[in-house]
């Protein structure tokens, strides 16, 4: 079971703030973009969809032995303009760098994430459309070293 609870922080004041603590105890603030001392919910929705696919990405790249130096997922979102302001359309975009990372491997963990680990994926999807684009980044490994060079994007 997944938990988390929030308390306004300041219940006096016309503030929309609260302190957010997980089930696994972290905490955080969230707020409305008028405050902007933390992520707004729907802001947290979309951290948590890049940050579900990073997971099943990353875990499938490593599994088949992809070396990958660096990588970012960026996640922009449309709403729908009248309130339950949903997500309409999603463009996610990975961005994997690494040596001779393979293309077909990356495509794959992508396609994994996306039908089947991602359950953040799963939810959004019952409202938006999803648009997935991805980058390789190539590196590459100097001969005298163990240092990775920065190289072209492929």
């Amino acid at each position: 079971m997944i938990e988390a609870n929030v308390v306004l922080t300041q219940p006096l004041s016309n503030r929309r703030q609260f302190v957010a603590r997980t089930g696994g105890g972290h905490h955080l603030l969230i707020d409305d973009k008028d405050g902007a001392s933390g992520p707004t919910p729907i802001e947290l929705v979309a951290a948590g969809l890049a940050g579900c696919t990073a997971f099943d990405v990353i875990t499938v790249l490593r599994k088949k032995h992809m070396y990958v130096t660096d990588y970012e997922v960026q996640v922009e979102a449309d709403q729908a303009p009248q309130p339950p302001a949903v997500f309409e359309k999603v463009r996610l975009h990975h961005v994997v760098t690494g040596v001779d990372v393979d293309r077909k491997a990356v495509e794959d963990a992508i396609r994994l994430s996306e039908e089947k680990y991602c359950s953040v994926g799963a939810m959004i999807r019952k409202t938006a459309k999803f648009e997935t684009t991805f980058e390789i980044r190539e590196v590459a490994v100097e001969e005298d070293s163990n240092k990775v060079a920065q190289g072209a994007v492929v």
